[in-house]
């Protein structure tokens, strides 16, 4: 099939990355993809400053002026789309879902194209708790215009399906699809753990090593494994932070506090590319806390990689993560009952060795890959191709 792919970010980060993937798993199944976007979505260390310094220069932006221009998008990317559409004669338009983005479901119709709409988070909902939007009512308004007009709404989690369905989305156009990965790339030799952790110029006797991987903001709560390194159970063990972000400086003062700091290593932002290689440094891999709808790409990562996990127990984790089978699951915020699965899995090279190779078995079995996305959604698009033949009389 051909695939109009239209999105609207030039991120570097885990809808880079998703982007990215998602294309190279429709071209690696024979699919064309055309891409249509205001900006390139490769990583450029050179052209782009860092995620941090980026998330700085946002913050300061007068919200009122960006959420004009994110309106304003749409009289760009409509007719950006058309103009591809027309020199490509794709079968469907893929769409990632932005804020105040109507360029994609206002061009399909024009076209009388099926439009496949990704939806990774419930943007108004999202905003009105981070930065506060200044057209709140508009802003619902036009979102639930958007995901009513999309042929078929793909989610990343069945709980953020429930909450488009509760916005008035027909349940029967919507479908999951959870974040993926890329098998082969954690598929390791025997030296891959020394490897990685030179790379990560980690001591040779580091002890258990704790990681965990992305941009990480107040509320991912790594200052409950702070406070649970400070325990003498765990004196043994060493945080590795991969990544950036505005918590840094919090965190880096309150393992001085706890006087921890000598055994929590801030290794830095790394390039997407290396990630597969870094993570066999760790002996056990955390997602301390997570948006309750979101599908984390460092999650999977981890699965592929064979490593144990320790995560919130919440709806959305449990549609991949079930206790002592593949992970440990432990209540939400509660730094208690995280420390006592840390002292756990860090005692027991058995039970993290049997969690780490169900998590891989589980990616592979159920195929939470980025071309198992790319087959699902192509199964769906073309059955609205189909549909959309069949009433134009065409076979």
């Amino acid at each position: 099939m051909r695939v109009l792919y239209h999105h609207r970010t030039s991120a570097g980060d885990g809808q880079g990355v998703h982007i990215r993937a998602l294309q190279r798993a429709f071209r690696e199944l024979g699919h064309e993809v055309f891409e249509v976007s205001i900006g390139a979505s490769r990583d450029s260390a050179a052209a782009r400053p860092s995620r941090a310094a980026r998330w700085r220069a946002l913050a300061r932006m007068p919200r009122l002026i960006r959420e004009l221009g994110e309106y304003a998008y749409t009289s760009l990317g409509r007719p950006r789309i058309m103009a591809a559409a027309n020199a490509h004669e794709p079968d469907f338009i893929y769409e990632r879902y932005a804020f105040g983005n109507a360029a994609g479901v206002l061009a399909a119709r024009r076209l009388g194209l099926p439009i496949v709409l990704e939806v990774n988070s419930p943007m108004v909902l999202e905003l009105e708790r981070t930065r506060g939007l200044s057209f709140p009512r508009t802003a619902r308004r036009l979102e639930d215009f958007i995901w009513k007009s999309a042929d078929r709404v793909c989610v990343v989690t069945a709980v953020l399906g429930d909450m488009v369905a509760e916005r008035g989305v027909d349940r029967s156009r919507i479908f999951v699809t959870h974040n993926g990965v890329q098998p082969g790339l954690y598929d390791y030799a025997s030296d891959a753990r020394q490897r990685a952790r030179a790379e990560l110029a980690l001591p040779a006797l580091a002890g258990t090593v704790l990681g965990f991987v992305g941009f990480y903001r107040e509320w991912h709560r790594l200052d409950l494994v702070l406070d649970a390194l400070a325990g003498p159970s765990l004196s043994h063990a060493r945080l590795v932070l991969v990544g950036e972000g505005p918590a840094h400086d919090a965190l880096a003062s309150r393992a001085r506090a706890l006087g921890v700091e000598q055994r929590v290593h801030f290794a830095g932002s790394k390039p997407h590319d290396a990630i597969p290689r870094l993570l066999p440094a760790f002996d056990i891999a955390l997602v301390p806390a997570i948006n309750p709808y979101a599908s984390p790409l460092k999650l999977f990562e981890y699965m592929a990689a064979s490593l144990p996990t320790i995560a919130p127990d919440q709806p959305n984790l449990r549609e991949v993560l079930e206790q002592d089978r593949n992970a440990l699951l432990v209540p939400p915020g509660d730094g208690a009952s995280l420390r006592v699965a840390l002292e756990r899995l860090s005692s027991d090279e058995a039970l993290r060795l049997r969690l780490g190779a169900r998590a891989r078995a589980d990616v592979l079995e159920r195929d939470l890959t980025w071309c198992g996305n790319a087959r699902s959604v192509i199964e769906v698009a073309s059955e609205l191709v189909r549909e959309r033949r069949a009433r134009k009389g065409v076979r």
